[in-house]
């Protein structure tokens, strides 16, 4: 396409292909979905992957109907960092969970956090105790015997593994 004569038009398109490629970028790097968090006991898992990267979060919980949950994963623009973010956007789940675990395959936790309620609503975060959870190098599971069974978000944030040269 020559822009002789049409220079506004040709800068109104080259802007629109900047837009473009920026927002395939993004989502290149981002991810969410929305799942159901069913209780029954049983153990259900929900994976997301991005890239070579993969966000798995197994729960098992009782008590109520199901309920509309959410991960989201994400890549730094350097992919140094890996993120997975599993929560309710409603607030506090009124499911009683009995187990959870978060794990990140391709990087390694630098931090974790567990909540029992999300800020919606004019609300606050409110944060598990520590003792309640265990953070390891690739996952962030329940305490056996500390866990009180509130779960209303997790996230995950680890350094990915590059080779070095």
């Amino acid at each position: 396409m020559a822009c002789d004569g049409h220079i506004n038009s040709c800068v109104k398109l080259l802007l629109l292909v900047v837009v473009l490629c920026a927002a395939r970028a993004v989502a290149d790097r981002t991810k969410t979905l929305d799942f159901d968090v069913k209780p029954g006991g049983v153990v259900q898992t929900f994976s997301a992957k991005l890239k070579k990267y993969k966000c798995t979060f197994t729960y098992a919980c009782q008590g109520g109907t199901n309920e509309q949950w959410q991960m989201s994963v994400g890549l730094s623009d350097d992919e140094q960092m890996f993120s997975c973010s599993v929560w309710r956007p409603q607030g506090k789940s009124y499911l009683f969970f009995t187990q959870f675990k978060a794990e990140i395959k391709g990087a390694k936790i630098e931090y974790a956090t567990a909540y029992s309620q999300t800020a919606v609503g004019g609300q606050r975060d409110v944060a598990l105790k520590e003792e309640e959870y265990i953070v390891s190098e690739s996952s962030v599971t329940h305490r056996e015997g500390k866990f009180n069974s509130e779960l209303s978000k997790l996230t995950v944030i680890g350094r990915t593994r590059h080779d070095e040269l």
